[in-house]
């Protein structure tokens, strides 16, 4: 019979997952910013196969405004450039033969709500993530009274869990109000 304490711990990495997921997925989310984040999703055509960007050039954020792509390759420059354009980014690359740079351009206060509520619900998903995690622990250990779990034992479990859940909740609501406050600044 599955231990309370097992059901707990996986409950708890689910929520952990969604905790991970929600940084990586606000990390994606551009602040007005450079960052190397950005090109994480940006796949390039190499020698006939498809590849992250990383693996086909050095990145490198010189100031809060520019990003720098130095190919290995100098026959990489076209595919960088066409993938950087066909990416969701929405910027343009400046290739001057040496390196591609990628001017972050300033937010506007419209953008910066956007992109906002994004993070809102990015951390709104979070949380129902973490909630699915605790109903479906808690739906476990009911089960497992009816195969003989003392209700002591079960209601001791529950109390543990909703103590989990709270920790997870407060996670996603500090990177959420990280993030917003990131976005906000000019």
């Amino acid at each position: 019979m599955i231990e309370v304490k097992e059901v707990i711990s996986n409950a708890e990495e689910m929520m952990e997952m969604s905790i991970m997921h929600l940084e990586d997925t606000l990390s994606h989310i551009r602040a007005g910013r450079a960052s190397t984040r950005l090109l994480d999703g940006i796949k390039v055509e190499s020698y006939g196969s498809v590849v992250p960007l990383n693996n086909v050039s050095a990145i490198s954020v010189p100031d809060a405004r520019s990003i720098v792509i130095k190919p290995w390759d100098k026959n990489m420059f076209q595919p960088i450039e066409t993938a950087i354009i066909n990416s969701d980014l929405g910027i343009t690359p400046e290739n001057n033969g040496e390196v591609i740079r990628l001017g972050i351009p300033a937010l506007t206060e419209d953008r910066r709500k956007e992109l906002t509520k994004q993070c809102k619900s990015e951390a709104e998903h979070a949380k129902v993530s973490v909630r699915n995690a605790r109903r479906d622990a808690i739906d476990q250990l009911k089960k497992m009274v009816k195969d003989g779990l003392a209700e002591d034992a079960q209601k001791d479990g529950e109390d543990s869990l909703q103590k989990v859940h709270d920790v997870y909740i407060k996670k996603v609501d500090d990177l959420y109000t990280a993030k917003s406050k990131e976005i906000m600044s000019v």
